[in-house]
């Protein structure tokens, strides 16, 4: 399969949303593309993220991944969070997931990024085989926790 990836804008909105619908729908929410598109349009206007988009030969979306800037204060260093992945299913290992990965790691690179970071459900196997063959290194030192609010 040929496909390229590049940096997102509002003007792929149409092409992001279904997708972005996807992952939500894989995380067990209903679908709602008006929310989706809503979503992520509100990210484009406010400069809050950075979307890469895998597309085919003919333009069609086959997947993204979402990172949001961050900093880590201990170390006095700008990070990503690579938050979103996802890739549609006809897509699927066909080497996009990588493909993407890498895009978001040369891209935070290039914006002074020193790390990216990420987090996927224990059981997610597939997942974490794919983050560790491409250098990605699981932490053993911190627990993650979420407050509901």
């Amino acid at each position: 399969m040929s496909f390229r990836i590049r940096q997102a804008t509002l003007l792929d909105l149409d092409t992001l949303a279904p997708l972005f619908d996807g992952y939500r729908q894989f995380y067990g929410q209903p679908t709602d593309l008006s929310r989706a598109r809503d979503f992520l349009a509100e990210r484009f206007h406010h400069h809050e993220s950075l979307v890469l988009l895998a597309l085919d030969e003919h333009g069609a979306g086959l997947g993204f991944t979402q990172l949001y800037p961050l900093f880590s204060s201990v170390r006095t260093v700008r990070t990503w969070l690579l938050n979103d992945l996802f890739v549609a299913a006809p897509a699927r290992r066909q080497g996009v997931a990588a493909a993407l990965l890498k895009a978001a790691a040369e891209n935070a690179h290039a914006l002074g990024a020193a790390s990216l970071s990420l987090s996927t459900a224990l059981d997610n196997a597939p997942a974490q085989a794919l983050y560790e063959s491409l250098g990605w290194q699981r932490d053993r030192q911190f627990c993650e926790y979420s407050l509901t609010l």
